[in-house]
């Protein structure tokens, strides 16, 4: 799972979750007149509210992050998970606010009795959950990433040798050589040789030849395959650096960690490194 793939939504959802936990050991309901040493049961004493309210808004919270932070995201019966997250998140919240009106079940009549400290948070914490899952998807603000990408590394002083690795900008390329200069009149790793004649300086490409370049996304994005087939082969997550080796038209072709190229159509917003 891909921390980085989390929206700020998502974190509105975890908030949300930790809210209603919160709200389970709580107070059900309160009684006029009855003194406070009183044991007024929680939702761990409520088998339907705690199923109906507690477990499945805390259900559906962990399959809202968990289908953001999946690079494929599992279907069932044709829905994604997060679909099923979102279902669970706005029926918890229509069973906490029927208990809202009938905090005891029946089981009490009377105006002394109204929903407790427990109901009443539990209620706002389920409506701002499914509030949040239904709109991440619809609001940009809530679509940004919940951990920035980060920054770009520092250039390399000159001669100095590079840290090793992939994934980032200033990392070494495959058949890059670095390290110490090879002597005068020695070929690089062989025997020395005779002085050669100076070979002949190639011509520089002209300025508006592509370049390659390190890039972020800020959403996650699918990367189609470069035989131009509409089927993902990877999907590119915010916080990750990704090389851009080529560009068509409007689009570019990334190169993933895993060595993976793929063409990636939606450049709008990406991060340069």
């Amino acid at each position: 799972m891909n921390i980085r793939s989390l929206t700020r939504g998502d974190g509105v959802v975890i908030g949300a979750a930790v809210l209603l936990f919160i709200a389970s050991f709580l107070d059900n309901f309160s009684v006029d007149g009855v003194s406070s040493s009183v044991d007024i049961p929680s939702a761990w004493s409520n088998g339907p509210l705690l199923l109906s309210v507690v477990l499945a808004g805390i259900i559906g919270a962990a399959l809202v992050v968990v289908s953001h932070g999946l690079p494929q995201v599992p279907k069932i019966v044709g829905l994604d998970l997060g679909q099923f997250g979102v279902a669970f998140t706005v029926f918890a919240a229509w069973s906490a606010l029927g208990n809202l009106f009938d905090p005891v079940g029946g089981a009490a009549s009377g105006d002394n009795v109204s929903a407790g400290t427990g109901l009443v948070l539990a209620f706002i914490a389920t409506l701002i959950m499914a509030g949040a899952a239904i709109a991440t998807p619809l609001v940009p603000a809530l679509q940004a990433a919940l951990v920035p990408a980060p920054k770009p590394a520092a250039p390399q002083p000159y001669g100095a040798q590079p840290p090793g690795g992939y994934g980032y900008p200033g990392a070494q390329q495959p058949g890059q050589p670095f390290g110490g200069q090879p002597q005068q009149g020695q070929v690089f790793g062989g025997q020395p040789s005779q002085p050669q004649q100076a070979p002949t300086p190639q011509a520089q490409p002209p300025a508006g030849d592509f370049s390659p370049f390190w890039f972020a996304v800020p959403v996650p994005r699918p990367l189609f395959s470069e035989d131009g087939s509409q089927a993902p082969i990877a999907e590119l997550a915010p916080g990750t650096w990704y090389l851009a080796v080529e560009q068509r038209g409007a689009n570019l072709v990334a190169q993933t960690q895993d060595g993976r190229r793929g063409v990636l159509q939606d450049t709008s917003g990406i991060q340069r490194g």
